[in-house]
C-alpha cells in the first residue's frame, strides 16, 4: 500500500516540527513549508536525510504549487507568541487569511482533509471559565492583540465557509499554551522565559501580578490530540489542552525549584488585553476522540528544562 503524504504548513516552527516527526513515525511521507519567519532550520535537520521528508522554504500567502497526490493538510503557519505578532503584525494578518485561503483551495484541489491550527486566543480575555468550544469570546478587535486574534478567527470561519459550501473535509484543533524541547527562549512566552532566566541565576519577570492563569500542555501529547482529530470525523472546533488551570506565579515557582536556580522574581506591566484566564474545557475531545493529556507539569518541565540546558 502506497505511503500517504502529509502537508505541514509552518513545519519547522516548534509545534509542526513535532508534528512533522509524528507523521513519519505514522509512515507518512511528510512536505514541510516554511519562511521560516519564526521557524527555525534546526529543527528539522535530523529529518532532512529522511527520503520521505521534503522541505520548501517558501511563504504560503505567495501562493502553493504542489504537483504530487496529498491527502492530509496541516496548515501550522503563523507566529504564535506575542513578541512575534506584535513584531510581524502585517504578516501575522496575511498568513491567516491570504495564506489560509491558499492552502484551503490547495486542499480542494488536491481532495485532500484540511486541519488548521486555531488557538484559545480566539476567547480572547474570556468571561467565561473553563472555556467550552460552544463559547464565543470577549475579542478587541482592533487592539495590539487583535492581529493574531482575529486572523485566527477568520482562518476557523474561512475553514467553515469551505466545508459548507464545498464540502471540504476539515478540521479546526484550538490548541491552548504548550510548551516542551524547540522553543525558542527568546519567544516571549512564560516557558521558555522563565527556563531561560532560572538557568542563568536571573530574576524571572512576570507580567501583573502573577495570578493571572494558563494551562500547559506538553507537546507530545499536543501533537498526539492532533493526530486523533486528524483522523476523526469532526467539523467543528475541538480544544486541545491540558485541563489542569495553573497560576503563572506557580508556574514560575516550579521553574526556579526544577532549575535548583538561585532567581527571584520581578513584576512588570501587564500587556493590554492579556488574558486573565485560560482553562480548556475538554469535554469534546475525551469524548470524541479518546484523548486527555499524559504528561504531569513537573515531568513536562523537567524534559523541557534539560533540552534547555543542552541547547543553551
Amino acid at each position: 500500500m502506497d505511503k500517504k503524504t502529509a502537508l505541514i504548513t509552518g513545519g519547522a516552527g516548534f509545534v509542526g516540527s513535532h508534528l512533522a516527526d509524528l507523521y513519519l513515525v505514522a509512515n507518512y511521507r511528510v512536505i514541510c513549508i516554511d519562511n521560516l519567519i519564526t521557524g527555525n532550520h534546526d529543527n528539522i535537520a535530523h529529518n532532512l536525510a529522511n527520503p520521505d521528508f521534503n522541505f520548501i522554504e517558501a511563504d504560503i500567502c505567495n501562493g502553493v504549487n504542489i504537483t504530487r497526490d496529498i491527502d492530509l493538510v496541516l496548515h501550522f503557519a503563523s507566529p504564535a507568541s506575542p513578541i512575534d505578532y506584535l513584531r510581524w503584525p502585517l504578516e501575522t494578518m496575511r498568513v491567516g487569511s491570504e495564506g489560509t485561503w491558499n492552502i484551503l483551495e490547495l486542499a480542494r484541489q488536491k481532495q485532500a482533509r484540511f486541519l488548521m491550527a486555531s488557538t484559545s486566543e480566539v476567547y480572547g480575555d474570556p468571561l467565561q471559565n473553563p472555556q467550552d468550544e460552544k463559547y464565543w469570546g470577549n475579542v478587541n478587535p482592533i487592539g495590539p492583540r487583535s492581529v493574531y486574534d482575529e486572523s485566527k478567527r477568520f482562518s476557523e470561519a474561512l475553514t467553515m465557509a469551505y466545508y459548507r459550501k464545498y464540502g471540504l473535509d476539515t478540521r479546526i484543533a484550538r490548541i491552548f499554551n504548550t510548551y516542551g524541547p524547540r522553543m525558542r527562549k527568546d519567544d516571549g512566552r512564560i516557558v521558555p522565559m522563565a527556563i531561560a532566566q532560572a538557568l542563568k541565576n536571573e530574576p524571572l519577570t512576570i507580567f501583573g501580578d502573577g495570578r493571572q492563569t494558563r494551562s500547559f500542555c506538553y507537546v507530545s501529547d499536543l501533537i498526539g490530540g492532533i493526530f486523533k482529530l486528524s483522523q476523526a470525523d469532526i467539523h467543528e472546533p475541538v480544544n486541545i489542552g491540558n485541563p489542569v488551570e495553573c497560576s503563572v506565579l506557580d508556574l514560575a515557582d516550579k521553574v526556579i525549584k526544577l532549575c535548583s536556580s538561585s532567581s527571584g522574581i520581578v513584576f512588570d506591566t501587564l500587556p493590554q488585553d492579556d488574558p486573565k484566564l485560560r482553562w480548556p474545557d475538554i469535554t469534546r475531545a475525551r469524548q470524541m476522540l479518546k484523548w486527555e493529556p499524559q504528561v504531569k507539569l513537573e515531568e513536562g518541565l523537567n524534559m523541557t528544562i534539560e533540552w534547555f540546558r543542552q541547547n543553551q
